[in-house]
């Protein structure tokens, strides 16, 4: 998972009204609505490929400062102290708005990626583009959000449907979905593979056949598809040698 302890994030694409809007949710998300802050992401995300990368980082933080501690450890400091409950009356009240408003935004954030995930086939269809940026946003939103410090067991499936969808041929002969697959499973190949390894090992034996067997490959496209079956190869490593040759390769 990227570094979310930065406090720069990449919103200047937005007006500045919105911008606002953010800054706020970003440092105190119970003073704004947050589903709306959702759909303003999500909305984004599917036509800015920059801030697809940055969206997952930007949930995390709302979501990580929308409760600061874990429920069960805030709740139980609470009751430990049942006599000094009357004067803690607020906290407890604070608590239980950062969770309901936690609860808000990560329903709001899922269901909409469950939304787009429904009308996958119609956007990519309409827009390559707003495709690439969807499954880059969804794979940065199973890096960054984690129940019990564990990457949310609904996403494992969506994110795989949309990698095997980027291993179709008809996407293997386009290099901006081979690029995408590629850096989505650089970034989140290992721990998807941990969650669920059997359609790891149908997806690369698609990627297998692909490179073998595929006429209309780009020369960029067979390089990356060599990389990152070497790469998962190698247990999700690349080694010095490797990186020089793929990364030289493509420079070139």
């Amino acid at each position: 998972m990227g570094d979310s302890g930065k406090e720069e994030y990449k919103i200047q694409s937005f007006d500045t009204e919105t911008q606002q809007l953010l800054k706020t949710a970003l440092k105190d998300p119970s003073s704004v609505d947050l589903e709306k802050v959702a759909n303003i992401i999500v909305d984004q995300s599917l036509k800015d490929s920059v801030f697809s990368k940055e969206a997952g980082r930007i949930c995390y933080t709302i979501i990580q400062n929308g409760w600061a501690t874990p429920v069960l450890e805030e709740y139980h400091s609470l009751f430990k102290e049942w006599e000094k409950i009357r004067h803690r009356r607020t906290d407890l009240q604070k608590a239980e708005s950062k969770q309901v408003g936690q609860s808000i935004f990560r329903r709001s954030l899922l269901n909409r990626l469950q939304q787009e995930y429904k009308d996958r086939e119609e956007l990519r269809a309409r827009s390559p583009q707003a495709w690439i940026c969807y499954v880059t946003f969804i794979c940065n939103i199973f890096d960054y959000l984690r129940v019990n410090n564990m990457p949310m067991m609904a996403l494992v499936n969506p994110v795989y449907e949309c990698l095997f969808r980027l291993a179709q041929p008809d996407s293997l002969r386009k290099e901006e979905e081979v690029d995408c697959l590629v850096l989505q499973l650089h970034r989140i190949g290992e721990q998807l593979e941990k969650m669920n390894s059997q359609p790891m090992d149908e997806l690369f034996s698609l990627l297998r056949d692909g490179f073998l067997l595929q006429e209309g490959l780009s020369s960029l496209s067979q390089l990356l598809l060599l990389e990152i079956i070497e790469f998962r190869a190698a247990d999700w490593k690349m080694t010095d040698a490797a990186q020089k040759y793929y990364y030289s390769e493509v420079t070139d």
